[in-house]
């Protein structure tokens, strides 16, 4: 009995060194990984959104076919996209799988280290945005998920790792075109019975600022912001206020006094922190490139979205009753708003190598080659 028991007790010592060893190994793997990639964190709206609204009760969803019919499941995903969207693409560029919805419970253990996105479909920068869509995440309610996030992340890897990580990682926040088409334009507006256009526009800067401000203050350090996308120009204003297929001028105006002023803005925040920690990404300027020239980028249109109902495929929603093209790559326009993942691919190839003209004051291939020196 005395030898079983020793027998037993040093197999048990055995055991548990092994369990030991082999929990060390995956912590230190996790270590690794950890300072392997550069996280990414997405804030904005449906424009990169990958699924958080898919987990609300809310009429800003994109849970059901067609969309992602392109994705590699085939199957809709919560992206407004045929296929990938921008965080996606970006993701790639970093050599890293796609950050999942924040709401994903997958969202868990390691998957913890890739980021995460808290985009919600509808939101804009004033809280008055996208009521009408019932349920949405607003900015600063992302916000407070990212502090949620970075507890949990302390909790796997450490407060100081965790911290340093936050600081290194790659942040794009996209808002601004709901708060003029799904606000200011609506036609029970009190904002524009309020406000002249160019007096909403600064509105909207001045609360901007605040919301970047409090997303350094989060430990945010390199952050992609992006302009309005070519208001006018979108199948849904063709459809509905468009002379003979023009971009209509009012939506347009707002575009264009609104993307100056954040341009403004960056750079004053810029100076105020001594540092690029803003970078300007101007996609609307590039959305118009291949509006005014769709052929150069090999589309046949510009105007008609592949998806949707009624003049320009811009009426209506985007659904299994919908007339759908039968090749994406061909469409600018995926849906009433949203570009298609061919479009998607061109604007993140010119986040990466865009001159200042459409990445300001830096492309993200100068962001990632100056910051692995460091």
């Amino acid at each position: 009995m005395i030898i079983t028991s020793m027998a037993s007790s040093q197999s048990y010592i055995t055991n548990l060194c092994v369990v030991t060893v082999v929990v060390l190994v995956e912590l230190m793997l996790l270590g690794l990984k950890a300072e392997a990639a550069r996280a990414f964190f997405v804030f904005g709206d449906s424009l990169v959104d990958s699924g958080n609204n898919n987990y609300l009760v809310t009429t800003a969803r994109a849970d059901s076919p067609p969309y992602g019919i392109d994705y590699p499941t085939h199957r809709p995903t919560g992206r407004f996209s045929n296929g990938l969207n921008i965080p996606d693409l970006i993701s790639e560029q970093l050599g890293a799988e796609s950050t999942l919805p924040y709401l994903n419970p997958q969202l868990t253990g390691e998957k913890l280290l890739v980021g995460a996105n808290f985009a919600s479909a509808g939101i804009g920068v004033l809280n008055d945005t996208g009521l009408q869509f019932l349920n949405t995440i607003k900015i600063f309610e992302q916000f407070q998920l990212f502090e949620q996030y970075q507890r949990r992340l302390s909790a796997l890897i450490g407060k100081d790792a965790a911290v340093r990580r936050v600081n290194e990682a790659l942040y794009l926040i996209v808002l601004g075109g709901n708060d003029f088409v799904n606000n200011y334009y609506l036609p029970y507006s009190a904002r524009r019975r309020q406000l002249s256009l160019p007096a909403f526009a600064h509105l909207v800067i001045t609360e901007y600022r605040k919301i970047l401000t409090r997303l350094y203050e989060l430990g945010a350090r390199r952050v992609m912001v992006t302009g309005t996308g070519p208001l006018g120009c979108v199948p849904a204003e063709l459809a509905t206020s468009s002379r003979n297929g023009e971009c209509a001028p009012e939506p347009q105006r707002a575009a264009d006094i609104f993307n100056p002023m954040l341009i403004q803005m960056l750079q004053d925040l810029n100076s105020e922190f001594r540092a690029d920690v803003f970078i300007a990404s101007n996609t609307g300027h590039r959305q118009n490139d291949f509006i005014n020239n769709p052929e150069a980028f090999g589309f046949v249109t510009s105007k008609v979205a592949c998806c949707g109902q009624g003049a320009y495929n811009g009426v209506g929603l985007c659904n299994a009753a919908s007339s759908l093209c039968p090749n994406r790559d061909q469409y600018a326009f995926w849906d009433a708003f949203h570009p298609t993942e061919k479009a998607n691919h061109l604007i993140v190839q010119t986040m990466m190598t865009g001159s200042v003209e459409y990445m300001n004051p830096m492309n993200l291939s100068t962001i990632l080659a100056l910051d692995s020196r460091n």
